[in-house]
Parts: structure tokens; sequence; C-alpha cells
């Protein structure tokens, strides 16, 4: 290796060391799905990424997904995904699955990913500890899907205390001890917001709010919400981006600090978002 490859390493690390500094000890809530989760290459950068915020610091909560794994299982077990107005109907047997898969193999799966990497993490679902309550969305079209009404954070914050990274797989239950299906990313903004947490980031498929939909290089990094409501008027956020801004927008109207929208494909997206001067994605403040 050439010296000037060292000192060029060495400069990288000056330029993080700031946000190092301004961010140690700060609640990250990461959303954590897509191809972040399904392709093994992006998959270990983020969890590198996820241990070296532990590292330096931060007190990181993960909130997974796992749609694509829910359809393998069911395709397995020879049942058939119905769908209302795009949304995954969930019936008994099918949250039977949901329940398996997210609260099983995936979470079990990502605590021992992080659990390579040197660091603490337990598993969890919404129903652990009272953590997710909730009740049946879209007035139960949906079957046992259901939107958080209430967050009980006691047992994260007991986690984070004792060193442990939190892994929240997103299924709740009702009053009465009914399990539902919850959407991942607005069981994130629960949790976020009951926690006040500093950042929360979502990893997506996208590289953030463009100012041309056809040009990914137009990302603009910083976008207030009076800005998002204007872009939505003008039709610069539309289609499929308008659910994944709401869903920010939501995240800073609960008390989160800064929400991003990364690039979950791109390798390491978590520190170059967090750690340099330019980031990739586009942050959401008040």
């Amino acid at each position: 290796m050439q010296l000037t490859d060292v000192i060029a390493k060495a400069n990288i690390l000056m330029e993080a060391l700031p946000y190092i500094q301004e961010f140690r000890g700060i609640t990250v809530v990461i959303k954590y799905g897509g191809a972040a989760l399904v392709d093994e290459n992006i998959k270990s950068s983020i969890i590198q990424d996820i241990a070296l915020m532990k590292y330096v610091g931060f007190k990181p909560v993960v909130v997974h997904g796992g749609g694509p794994e829910i359809n393998r299982m069911l395709g397995r077990l020879g049942l058939k995904s119905r769908f209302v107005n795009g949304l995954r109907f969930t019936d008994g047997e099918t949250m039977e699955v949901v329940e398996m898969v997210l609260a099983g193999k995936v979470n079990k799966r990502i605590v021992s990913e992080i659990a390579a990497h040197g660091t603490k993490a337990v598993g969890l679902s919404g129903k652990d500890g009272g953590l997710l309550t909730v009740q049946p969305a879209a007035e139960g079209e949906l079957g046992f899907v259901g939107e958080v009404t209430e967050v009980d954070v006691s047992v994260i914050k007991a986690l984070v205390e004792n060193d442990f990274i939190p892994v929240i797989a997103p299924i709740g239950a009702d009053g009465e001890g009914q399990t539902y299906n919850i959407n991942a990313d607005y069981a994130a903004v629960a949790v976020a917001g009951a926690l006040r947490a500093d950042k929360l980031v979502f990893l997506t498929d996208v590289p953030g709010v463009l100012r041309d939909a056809s040009d990914p290089s137009t990302v603009i990094s910083s976008i207030t919400l009076e800005e998002v409501h204007r872009l939505k008027y003008n039709g610069t956020i539309s289609g499929g981006m308008i659910p994944k801004v709401d869903c920010a927008v939501s995240g800073v109207a609960a008390g989160v600090g800064h929400v991003h929208i990364l690039d979950g494909r791109v390798q390491h997206a978590l520190i170059l978002e967090i750690f340099t001067q330019e980031g990739i994605g586009t942050l959401i403040k008040a």
C-alpha cells in the first residue's frame, strides 16, 4: 500500500471525527429492510455500520422488516398472498407465518450478525414487555394488520442502558392479546417518537428526495417540513416517493430530531450519511 493511500484513509477518519464528537451518546433508530436485508454484500456493510456506530458511542435501535422472507415462506407452505390496495391482507394463518418469520428467523439472524462483530444485541417483537400496543389498521379491511396506539419503551431503555442493541420485529398486540402485523416504517416512527430519538434513518430503495425523479444525481441533501409540503404541491415529490416522505414527516412530527432517507442498496450507507460532510441521502428536519 502506498503512503498516499494510507494518508487518504487517515483523512477520512479525521473528516469523521467532528461528527463522532457531536453525535456521541445520541439515540439512532434504524429502519432496516428492503435490499439492505437480502443482498449479502449490502447486508454485511450495514451490520458493520451499526456495530461501528455502537463502538463510537451511539445508541442504535434497529426496527426491521422482512417482506421477501414472508413471501418465500408463504410460497413454501402453499399459502397465497392477498393484497388490498397494494397492502398485504393478513388472515389468522398468514399472521402465524408472519410472526414466525419476523420475530423468529429474521430477527434472530440480525441479532447473530450484529453479535459476530463483537457487539451485544437482543431480539424483541413489539409484544415483548408490552412494547407496541396496536389496533386494527384500515378498520379491519386488512385483517390482522395493526397500527400503533401506544409505545412502552421501558424494555428498550433497559437494554440500551445495559449496553445492548435492541432489534425489534414489527409485531404487536391489542388489549386482548391478539397479534397484529405492523408496517415496519410506521413501527420505526412510533419507536423513535417514543424514545425522542435524535435520528431516525430509513434504509430504502431510492437515493433520497430528488429534484428530478429521472436523475438520481439530483438528491436534495437537506429539506424542511415546509419545503416538503411545497415540493409535494408542485409535483416534485410524487408517486411512490410520497408515502416514504410522509412517513419521514411523521417521524419529525413525533418528536424525532432529524429523519434521514437513504439508499439502502449503497454499501456503508449509514456511515456515508452520518459521518461525512456531503452525505448520500436526504435529511428531513423541522
